[in-house]
């Protein structure tokens, strides 16, 4: 369950930097309420996986779904570049987040 939580807190990452993006700085309410939302959110999660994981599996792997998720949404949604480094940098990404997952002792 614990890793569940982390995925969540992620994804809620992801949901926080589209926010703070679309927020323009914080001039407009609704994304800014969003990006602070998400944010509380996704760092609570984060303390309730960091019970039972070790922080640096926690942080590596919450901060990995973070930034494979906002890049690919970037990809996607915001029309960002989609060069094969790029990709493949991010590919390397999620390699390490399941060799995190499967070295992991924790459950």
């Amino acid at each position: 369950m614990t890793w569940v939580i982390l995925f969540i807190a992620g994804l809620l990452e992801v949901v926080w930097a589209l926010m703070l993006k679309q927020s323009e700085g914080f001039t407009k309410p609704l994304p800014t309420i969003a990006f602070l939302i998400s944010l509380f959110f996704s760092m609570f999660l984060l303390a309730q996986a960091l019970k039972t994981l070790p922080v640096g599996t926690a942080y590596a792997v919450w901060t990995g779904i973070g930034a494979v998720g906002t890049a690919v949404l970037g990809i996607v949604w915001l029309g960002e570049s989609r060069d094969i480094f790029k990709l493949f940098s991010l590919f390397m990404i999620v390699a390490g987040i399941i060799g995190l997952r499967l070295t992991s002792t924790a459950s």
